[in-house]
């Protein structure tokens, strides 16, 4: 049945004049409208989160609901989220950054982030959260929108540092905020100089290595709140990376700092299965590695005037990942050696037993892996050379790979990580890969080459094992036999458990442990003042005892 419809402008024309009058509102269904926007504008209880009532998208866990009301209620909305990897630091920032809008406390706001995640933040606070966050293009963008993510590197150079810092903001936030930890840098001077009323800084690692890097990232947040420098040094510090009155200190940074550990708040179902996963090398590779050997015991007989200072075990760490990694380096060292020295012919000799190798035996396994797996996996390699390598490799045997590494801009990066979703079998990253990014669809990780700092290790982990992932994370680690990378893996990683359980208690275990350098560096020492390989395995075992011992201590105390 047709029903006639007409339109009259008269309503509308008489609810202006009463807008211009403030009435009459004598009508009872102009009241009950007026009720209803009163009833949905009102904060009933302003102890409690406002934004969880507007979240239709996505449901908070406890954990990160708990952050946001810490930070809202307990620290003035300046504070370093910094969770484990995994645990959603970027959900917690911008539930906070809704509550302060809903409150109308918030309205211009600032995100600055690497580059590779500026497209990521962008979409989760659009997608997730219904923020209207634009990414950063253009110079002119920095005073025309309110809520703007951006590039940290683009953000602190000209003309947009200008642009940025004659801005007034309510909210900033930080993410991977361990990049301020040191303040003589443009990163740390250029955030100290932003004009903010609350600040969010975002990191897995706060401390990396000295104990002055808390100082300098809660000076961000609250100048003055550990005192001077000299007064925080006199009071906290007892060399570079030892503390002293830990009680103090840990209550003071529990102030303007939240950590949520794995351990506590991770969903027990998705577990990570580690495999290590050993390669022999093919007889060409074992006499190259022998030589290599001898060459690293001939340069220490050899004394400082008659060769340059070169750290020739890089040499070893990179043939282990590609002759390709190694060849550039040994090139560098033969520049560098004098002309007439026999350290220079054996370099040589080397370099043309290196051309000779046709093919590495770790890459083989490699293929053979991937092709087991038949599904999506990310490969993590130390050096830019092994990517190139490994990515030819694989396109040889017909299988799709994306590389990823820091060198590409935003756009590229972001582009290589839908063709990885969409379209690839692999992604091949290298450290740039290991910070930031959301991964969680896929569930399988190589481990092509360890790093020596078991925190990049988690990094790299915490893109597949964070939150909203539904599988079991499997973790493979190929590794040569019979070299340094075996005495790493096996001394420093699979004895302590670290890829499992202990990395995530890994700051408290280097405090306890007070070493005289970070671990990186105490490992590097091992190897430098080691003339055998059992001498360094000695080094290395002692090390791994003192850190299981000190692991247990924390777990039982």
């Amino acid at each position: 049945m047709d029903l006639p419809i007409t339109i009259s402008h008269e309503l509308i024309r008489s609810f202006k004049r009463r807008l211009q009058t403030d009435g009459p509102w004598d009508s009872w269904e102009r009241m009950q409208l007026s009720h209803q926007v009163a009833l949905h504008t009102l904060i009933d209880d302003f102890d409690q989160l406002q934004s969880l009532k507007y979240l239709s998208k996505v449901e908070p866990l406890p954990h990160q609901v708990e952050a946001a009301y810490r930070v809202v209620h307990e620290m003035n909305g300046r504070a370093i989220l910094a969770d484990e990897v995994g645990l959603g630091k970027t959900i917690e920032a911008a539930l906070i950054m809704k509550e302060y809008l809903i409150r109308g406390l918030a309205k211009k706001i600032l995100i600055l982030t690497p580059s590779s995640l500026v497209t990521q933040w962008t979409a989760e606070l659009n997608q997730k959260f219904d923020i209207p966050a634009v990414a950063q293009k253009k110079a002119y963008m920095w005073k025309q929108y309110d809520i703007l993510v951006a590039s940290l590197d683009t953000a602190k150079r000209e003309p947009h540092r200008s642009h940025v810092l004659e801005q007034e903001y309510d909210l900033i936030i930080i993410d991977e905020a361990h990049k301020l930890k040191n303040k003589k840098t443009n990163n740390w001077q250029f955030a100290n100089q932003l004009k903010k009323k609350y600040c969010l800084l975002l990191t897995a690692t706060p401390i990396q290595n000295e104990l002055h890097e808390i100082y300098n990232l809660v000076t961000l947040l609250k100048p003055g709140h550990l005192g001077g420098e000299r007064s925080f040094q006199a009071q906290y510090k007892d060399g570079k990376r030892k503390a002293k009155n830990t009680s103090i200190l840990q209550h003071e940074v529990g102030k303007v700092m939240i950590r949520n550990r794995r351990k506590e708040e991770q969903n027990n179902e998705v577990q990570r299965i580690v495999t290590n996963i050993p390669c022999k090398f093919s007889p060409i590779e074992q006499a190259v590695y022998e030589r290599l050997e001898d060459l690293l015991q001939h340069y220490r007989e050899l004394t400082e005037t008659q060769v340059p200072s070169l750290p020739l075990l890089i040499l070893q760490r990179e043939f282990c990942s590609s002759k390709e990694a190694a060849f550039s380096t040994l090139i560098n060292y033969y520049n560098q050696a004098p002309a007439s020295s026999t350290f220079r012919s054996e370099l040589e000799q080397v370099a043309q037993e290196l051309q000779q190798i046709t093919m590495h035996a770790k890459a083989m396994k490699m293929v053979e892996l991937v092709r087991e797996m038949n599904d999506k996996v990310i490969i993590f390699t130390e050096y830019r050379a092994t990517q190139n390598m490994l990515q030819k490799i694989l396109y040889d045997h017909g299988i799709r790979s994306v590389p990823f590494r820091g060198g590409f801009r935003r756009n590229k990066k972001d582009w290589m990580r839908q063709l990885f979703e969409n379209h690839a079998q692999v992604l091949i990253a290298t450290e740039a890969g290991g910070e930031g990014i959301n991964l969680q669809f896929c569930n399988q990780m190589i481990n092509y080459d360890l790093p020596w700092n078991p925190m990049r290790v988690e990094q790299r982990i915490g893109r597949i094992h964070r939150v909203g992932q539904t599988r079991d994370v499997q973790i493979y680690n190929l590794y040569m036999e019979q070299t340094v990378e075996e005495d790493i893996l096996q001394l420093l990683y699979e004895k302590i458990h670290l890829f499992e359980s202990v990395i995530g208690q890994l700051d408290d275990i280097l405090e306890r442990l007070k070493l005289n350098h970070s671990l990186e560096e105490e490992i590097e020492a091992i190897f430098h003042q080691s003339d055998q390989a059992g001498e360094r395995r000695l080094k290395l075992f002692n090390l791994q005892e003192a850190i299981r011992v000190t692991s247990q201590l924390i777990s039982n105390p």
